[in-house]
């Protein structure tokens, strides 16, 4: 073979290798959905009506969003759940705002007596997103909030 054809051959062969190198790099660093501007909120119920907590988040994957589940605990429990736990949990409701994201909300209603057996004090709330494609994100303490009477 001359060395005209041969040297044309290994710099294609570098460039492709170097191609596929990158797209593998890029296709390993998805890291699932993203999780932003999380918030929690309790409002303790009233002799007038019920209380709530609600969570709220914008989730977004390139593939879109399956799920958002939802778990409030007490700080002071030391639950700290895991992942595999999370999947068995409340799920939030998700509306889509574009192709890629969507609002999710959780709202859990709270009545008078509910509230006389919660723990005072911090919570968190862990969240498991899911994306169309199955891909996730767990964020053990996405948030936190304060129960008082």
């Amino acid at each position: 073979m001359s060395k005209r054809v041969l040297v044309p051959s290994v710099i294609g062969v570098v460039a492709l290798g170097a191609v596929a190198a990158g797209g593998y790099a890029i296709a390993s660093a998805a890291s699932g959905p993203d999780v932003e501007n999380g918030s929690a909120r309790y409002v303790a119920p009233t002799p007038r009506g019920a209380g709530a907590l609600t969570y709220t988040a914008d989730v977004s994957d390139d593939s879109g969003v399956r799920s958002l589940k939802v778990l409030a605990w007490p700080t002071s429990s030391k639950l700290d759940p895991t992942e595999a736990e999370m999947r068995s949990v409340d799920a939030a409701t998700c509306r889509s705002t574009s192709d890629t994201t969507s609002r999710c909300t959780y709202t859990l209603k709270v009545t008078q007596r509910d509230a006389a057996g919660l723990a005072e004090g911090a919570w968190d709330v862990s969240v498991l997103a899911t994306a169309k494609y199955g891909d996730t994100k767990f964020l053990p303490r996405a948030a936190t909030f304060t129960v008082t009477r």
